[in-house]
């Protein structure tokens, strides 16, 4: 290999130590340390520095014009649903229809529904109390049916935009977001099954952990105006209709096909969703014009340090890029016997590892690995972006607020969390892995 290239591929690692130094070490924010690291590595590569700030405008641009509708949006709709108990009421549901029995089963499927609008956090603070109330009835670990309800709920949220991270790495590595949504969602169900069910109650076999002293101070919810059930699974199903109705309209010709896909982008399906959601889960119920506009406003407060993240992560792409970095290691790895999906696999577990956010921790994995792994022959933009997603929702430990949120709500030790939470995770991220792995394996 030239020298030079050697250079390209040594100061890209050192930027990357940066990166990582700036947040854990100097505690910068990860938006502070990506455009920080990008200006680093554009000069260091020997980049003008007009050249290397254009190249930090154009890639914060490129990455945000797709991201923010989507992400916007998916906050609308899962906002709108959490204010209306609209949750509370599908996993009532479900558990009356799957019996006690079979409730553990019946906490996932709950979960796994309310976590593809819903942010983790927010998803599981409105299914908890139901975790207890089933804990305390049966005598059971709160880990029996509280580890089912956290892992899809994770799961979705590292794997099935419009969550953010698996949103802006299917933008930045230019993956279909409509086929990113489908492929994400049929992962995410045998990981969820395994790492929440077949784990999740293994280990609740092990660990005896009793309803938490939070639970007699908790709130209780809400449920006589939440909507109807069906009203609920109708709205979380209707942009998944449409978008998978679009791609089904690409690959045959039926009558008003270009309906279908203007109908089924991710931006009409998430708007025509987002209405309805305004109208059916506020309106509706009697919530004035000025308190629903409200609620829309702050289901898009939090968004801003999540979009300015995104950015740094595509101007920190953009800069690999433009200074020939991703050339160069995109040659090694063609030329290398290890799997591509293993490398951003492995990638995005490091750097979750090291930030604790899966969601900086894929958003950075893409930025570092889009110029590099783009249009490698056999492996589709999907394929790597869920290969990476898998890798990000790996390992959480003490520095992801996800694990203190699990400690504290299921009462449990630092050992114990480290037990059931952490290991469930790993146990999901190898799941996804493998399955990954052998789709990509069957479809060549």
């Amino acid at each position: 290999m030239p020298a030079n290239g050697t250079y390209l591929v040594l100061i890209t690692a050192a930027s990357i130590a940066l990166l990582l130094f700036l947040i854990l070490g100097a505690k910068l924010h990860a938006f502070l340390a990506l455009l920080i690291s990008s200006m680093a590595l554009g000069l260091a590569t020997g980049m003008p520095p007009e050249r290397v700030l254009k190249s930090i405008q154009t890639g914060f641009g490129d990455s945000l014009g797709f991201i923010a509708v989507v992400v916007g949006l998916g906050a609308m709709i899962g906002r709108f649903l959490e204010a209306s108990g609209g949750g509370v009421a599908l996993a009532d549901w479900l558990l009356e229809r799957f019996g006690r029995e079979r409730a553990a089963w019946a906490m996932l499927v709950a979960a796994f529904l309310v976590g593809l609008p819903i942010f983790f956090e927010v998803g599981f603070i409105i299914l908890v109390p139901l975790v207890w109330n089933l804990a305390r009835e049966t005598k059971r670990s709160v880990l029996f049916y509280g580890l089912p309800m956290a892992a899809a709920l994770t799961i979705t949220h590292s794997m099935v935009p419009p969550h953010p991270a698996p949103a802006a790495a299917a933008q930045l590595l230019g993956a279909d977001i409509g086929r990113t949504i489908l492929y994400g969602i049929a992962i995410s169900i045998p990981v969820a099954i395994v790492s929440g069910i077949f784990y999740g109650q293994w280990i609740a076999k092990r660990i005896n952990v009793g309803v938490p002293e939070i639970a007699s101070a908790a709130p209780q919810t809400e449920k006589g105006n939440a909507p109807p059930v069906w009203m609920v699974i109708l709205l979380l199903l209707l942009p998944l209709g449409l978008i998978f109705g679009a791609a089904l309209a690409t690959m045959v010709n039926v009558p008003m096909r270009g309906v279908a896909v203007f109908l089924g982008h991710p931006f009409t399906a998430l708007t025509i969703a987002a209405l309805a959601s305004l109208y059916l889960f506020g309106l509706r119920r009697g919530v004035s014009r000025e308190r629903a506009m409200k609620m829309a406003a702050e289901s898009l407060a939090p968004m801003g340090a999540l979009l300015c993240i995104m950015g740094g992560g595509g101007a920190f792409k953009q800069v690999i890029v433009d200074s020939g970095v991703g050339a160069v290691a995109g040659r090694l790895l063609v030329t290398s016997s290890v799997s591509p999906l293993l490398v951003v696999f492995a990638i995005a577990m490091v750097l979750r590892v090291a930030m604790g956010s899966a969601t900086v921790g894929i958003i950075s994995a893409a930025g570092i690995v889009a110029p590099i792994v783009k249009g490698i022959p056999g492996y589709s933009p999907e394929i790597i972006v869920l290969a990476l997603c898998c890798g990000g929702s790996g390992p959480s430990h003490v520095n992801d607020s996800g694990f203190w949120l699990v400690n504290q709500y299921f009462g449990m030790t630092v050992p114990q969390t480290l037990r059931s939470w952490t290991a469930m995770k790993m146990v999901g991220a190898f799941t996804g892995i493998l399955i990954v792995l052998a789709a990509h394996a069957l479809s060549r």
